[in-house]
């Protein structure tokens, strides 16, 4: 089995300017055939990737500060799953399970039901993207409880689908002129510790007195809002959360497509406060790079749903399932989740020491190898999203790929992949306090 170093060289290395010539031919190619509201955040186009480097059509090699956007946590061409896939494509690519059914997409479920929060007894069902598995969630609750409202919270994301866009708190570019949207969704306010907003009882009044605990069937809360900025709840807040939800027979539904599978040092990031979820979602780096995603719960919430009331004809493909198994894998044999934890700690202290000195950083947070910074102006608390702008910018320039995030703009995300070297990783920390501290 070939090893990711083999693949691709584990060296930042910068040949030409970022993006260039023939990645420049290529976007303009891009731009004649796909709508302009699919995005970029750099265009760079992809020849290889693996490890913590991405490699460009041009040869330069640039540091992976994204993984896809926490997709690739084990990697984007992680041996296992490489292996997996190419014997499973061999055998067959599709059946689709509610005809005929295969032990892959068994397996991807016990494992999950095994590996959710909680003792008592779980169901799992599969889906093909993050959205799918919220928009899921919420009708095995509605289903379930007999009631209609939704609630979601300030700075959360939860998709692009109608119900993910409904849910979801920002508008621009995820909300602006697709409306209307699904009635019954309602939002409260989240913990935002750096701005002292959204106090636990805050929140509970919300749900209390302008929606009205008998009337709700679920709480779809991300244990750390991820598009939102990365920002992690006061301690106590999500617990309290839960405790609410349980006294009042609201099912809690943990969003955990972008912190789940390892990303904060625990399979699910609402472990760090020993918060047991009624139902989970995850998606993103299940499927190590193949779009799959999960529906979670204990089973007597997903057991009353009808046969045929759940389901899809792309749902758990045997591609996806066999990678997502050999994710699983990777991340039990090469302990990623205690790289997690290193690579956090790392980024944390480095990030924090330039926050106590640079004025312009509020904050660095994060758990986990889910880790950000906040950049603010001169007064402290205001949003600079052109700040935040200019830094990505000059990552990118120097071949390190970061991403912007946050309800304002002003947040630069880390995301680096599991299996990212110790010197790609103190490389990329040094590129970014570089750009940050430029004039």
């Amino acid at each position: 089995m070939k090893t990711t170093t083999d693949r691709v060289p584990q060296n930042r290395l910068v040949r030409t300017e970022i993006p260039g010539p023939r990645s420049r031919e290529l976007m303009a190619r891009r731009n004649t055939a796909i709508p302009a509201g699919v995005g970029t955040t750099l265009g760079v186009f992809v020849a290889r990737a693996g490890g913590g480097i991405i490699e460009d059509v041009d040869g330069n090699r640039l540091i992976d500060f994204a993984s896809g956007i926490s997709v690739t946590n084990v990697g984007n061409s992680a041996p296992r799953v490489v292996a997996a896939v190419t014997e499973q494509v061999e055998l067959f690519t599709h059946t689709c399970f509610q005809v005929t059914p295969y032990l892959g997409y068994v397996e991807v479920c016990e494992r999950l039901n095994q590996l959710a929060p909680g003792a008592h007894e779980k169901r799992t069902f599969l889906m093909n993207s993050g959205a799918e598995a919220v928009e899921n969630a919420v009708k095995v609750a509605r289903y379930a409880t007999g009631r209609s409202a939704v609630v979601a919270f300030d700075h959360g994301f939860h998709g692009r689908t109608l119900m993910g866009m409904s849910l979801t708190g920002k508008a621009m570019p995820y909300k602006q002129g697709f409306g209307p949207f699904a009635p019954e969704v309602y939002r409260a306010p989240y913990s935002d510790p750096l701005r002292g907003t959204g106090k636990l009882a805050q929140t509970i009044d919300t749900l209390e007195t302008m929606v009205g605990a008998a009337s709700i069937a679920c709480v779809v809360v991300e244990p750390i809002a991820g598009e939102g900025g990365f920002v992690v709840p006061e301690p106590g807040w999500l617990p309290g959360l839960a405790q609410w939800c349980a006294a009042h027979g609201v099912v809690l539904v943990a969003d955990e497509i972008q912190s789940g599978f390892g990303r904060t040092g625990t399979w699910f990031a609402c472990e760090h406060e020993g918060v047991v979820p009624d139902i989970v979602t995850t998606a993103k780096s299940l499927g190590g790079g193949l779009p799959i995603s999960a529906v979670t719960g204990r089973a007597d919430l997903m057991d009353k749903v009808h046969p045929g009331g759940l389901g899809g004809t792309f749902g758990g493909n045997p591609l996806a399932c066999a990678a997502a198994l050999a994710a699983f894998d990777t991340m039990e044999t090469e302990s990623l989740l205690e790289r997690a934890r290193r690579i956090g700690t790392v980024m944390l202290d480095r990030l924090g020491a330039m926050a106590a000195s640079n004025p312009a950083v509020a904050e660095a947070r994060g758990r986990g190898a889910m880790v950000a910074i906040e950049l603010v102006g001169p007064d402290g608390t205001t949003p600079d999203k052109g700040a935040a702008a200019r830094v990505a910018a000059a990552c990118h320039a120097q071949g390190l790929l970061v991403l912007s995030a946050g309800t304002y703009g002003n947040v630069v995300r880390l995301l680096p992949p599991l299996v990212i070297p110790d010197d790609l990783l103190d490389e990329g920390l040094g590129i970014l306090e570089a750009a940050v501290s430029a004039p």
